[in-house]
């Protein structure tokens, strides 16, 4: 009878990968992009150099499977935000009080990986992944806004791609101002009022309505 004698390839990782990936997250938050060592990240993410390199790559490759991770994750909770069964509104909340609180996490007003960190880095790769990440994030929006159109929770003549890139600049307001240190419980109730307006009526049409009601 054959035996199997083929020996297994290296030993074990002796680390947790996403564990490691989670601490390189918390280097780039602390010291920026440029400010950050290959000593930094190898002192805390618990990995030897060699091993670093083998299994994450460079500092570049590390930083872009940060925001990869970062994004994947705030990606599916804004999704989440948004289509949730509730009405356009209360899904606009969300999303908007899920922007005030993703960017005060912990207490710490650090604001978002994506808006406070990755656009200092003059990389084609990185900025390119930021266009990208921001792209999906409208898609969704515009989405959400054709299903309210769709449950008649708005007119079919909704400025759907106007007030999604609105959406999208009021949310990276909110970000702005959590990372200056403005107090969450205003940020999250300017949240609330931020859904209201953009939902409300084009200017043409706030005119005919109240022409009519005349």
């Amino acid at each position: 009878m054959l035996q199997n004698t083929a020996k297994p390839r290296g030993r074990p990782r002796s680390f947790d990968e996403r564990q490691a990936l989670q601490k390189a997250t918390e280097v780039f938050w602390s010291k920026g992009y440029d400010g950050a060592t290959i000593d930094d990240l190898v002192a805390s993410m618990g990995v030897g150099r060699p091993s670093l390199y083998s299994v994450f790559g460079d500092k570049r490759t590390i930083f872009l499977r940060v925001l990869k991770d970062y994004a994947d994750a705030n990606g599916a909770l804004v999704a989440k935000s948004l289509f949730s069964p509730r009405t356009l509104h209360d899904s606009l909340v969300s999303f908007l009080r899920h922007i005030v609180e993703n960017a005060t996490e912990g207490g710490l007003a650090r604001g978002c990986l994506l808006q406070c960190i990755a656009p200092l880095v003059d990389d084609a790769e990185v900025q390119q992944f930021l266009k990208n990440a921001a792209d999906g994030a409208l898609a969704l929006l515009e989405r959400r806004f054709r299903d309210g159109i769709s449950a008649g929770e708005i007119p079919p003549d909704f400025p759907v791609a106007v007030r999604a890139s609105q959406t999208l600049d009021l949310a990276r307001g909110l970000t702005m101002r959590a990372k200056m240190g403005v107090p969450p419980k205003m940020l999250l109730k300017d949240a609330e009022e931020a859904a209201e307006l953009v939902l409300l009526p084009r200017r043409g049409d706030a005119a005919q309505t109240a022409a009519s009601a005349r």
